[in-house]
């Protein structure tokens, strides 16, 4: 096996008496990390939601972009300074422990392969049965995504400061405590899970009439799925050591979307309007309209299925990488 980036882990501790990085040390980064990231969102009147001021307002997101682009640099400036004066590595060892570099091309490809594997039934949705493929070819996506503030934020500015936070400076410094990797798989996401709970007092901020047990399920949705979700990006940065890899694989599926589990799936109507039909006609074109959503549901969900078959088949084989920076399993 080639060698990794922590190959030789012991060699950046030698003579260097702080290091292995105490776990409470790398603990209580880690929460002030994720408070200092967090925290700004409500201490000011500008990035503070309300019942009269969305979140998804430009100003909110504009603010909070400035806000979080202050903190991740705070943080990884910390970072730095822990690695300089705890550790024996070198300016460019540290840029590797971080997935800052060398940056390859093969990474990030053949990991957004693989996570289209997993979502192969919400890309035939989104691709076919919705019609949207032509829209792809224009590039309209990135069109309205650059033109958006909105879009701006969900597929730009939030993964890539997520993805620098909770991947490139928490899994470093914990790879750097006494962990096993697995270990640091399953744990690290637990903060951007919790990162994420803020979402609750915000949702019940705007929407104050909404009973607090749907707001709850809600968050507790929301919390299952990102820090599931984490665990598949640390999974792929450790496996990668390419933080990019993970910023387009949280692009993508923060695009796609939680893929649909149960349901019909109905084709939307075509441009133009409904088409007016007699009386007689209606019937037999019901059945075939529900006869061809039979049909397409049955696509997406066999789909679906062999997506996620291939996603488990190929999980190791496309993650794989001489710049991982450990062993996982």
């Amino acid at each position: 096996m080639a060698p990794t980036a922590f190959s030789h882990l012991s060699s950046y501790c030698e003579g260097a008496r702080r290091c292995p990085l105490p776990i409470s040390l790398v603990a209580t980064l880690s929460v002030a990390f994720t408070v200092l990231y967090v925290l700004p969102f409500y201490l000011s009147p500008i990035t503070r939601p309300s019942p009269t001021l969305s979140r998804d307002a430009p100003s909110v997101i504009r603010a909070r972009i400035r806000f979080v682009t202050v903190s991740v640099t705070l943080s990884t400036i910390a970072t730095f300074y822990i690695l300089a004066t705890r550790t024996n590595a070198s300016p460019l060892q540290m840029l590797r422990l971080l997935g800052w570099y060398p940056i390859g091309i093969a990474e990030p490809v053949k990991t957004l392969l693989l996570t289209a594997l997993l979502f192969a039934g919400p890309l035939l949705e989104r691709a076919v049965i919705e019609g949207r493929w032509k829209g792809w070819i224009r590039g309209q996506p990135l069109h309205e995504t650059l033109t958006s503030w909105i879009g701006w934020r969900n597929y730009v500015a939030g993964p890539l400061t997520e993805e620098l936070l909770f991947r490139s400076l928490l899994v470093p410094l914990h790879l750097l405590a006494p962990l096993p990797p697995n270990r640091v798989v399953l744990l690290t996401p637990l903060y951007f899970g919790i990162a994420h709970i803020h979402h609750f007092y915000e949702f019940i901020l705007t929407h104050p009439h909404t009973p607090w047990a749907p707001s709850i399920i809600r968050s507790l949705i929301q919390f299952t799925y990102t820090t599931t979700f984490g665990w598949y990006a640390t999974f792929v940065f450790i496996r990668t050591g390419n933080v990019v890899a993970a910023t387009l694989t949280h692009t993508f599926c923060n695009w796609v979307g939680l893929p649909r589990l149960w349901g019909r799936v109905e084709p939307k109507v075509a441009m133009g309007g409904p088409v007016i039909r007699a009386k007689e006609d209606s019937s037999g074109e019901e059945g075939k309209e529900s006869k061809g959503s039979l049909l397409w549901s049955a696509a997406y969900y066999i789909l679906l299925v062999m997506g996620a078959v291939g996603f488990q088949r190929y999980l190791w084989t496309l993650t794989d990488s001489p710049r991982a920076l450990t062993q996982v399993g």
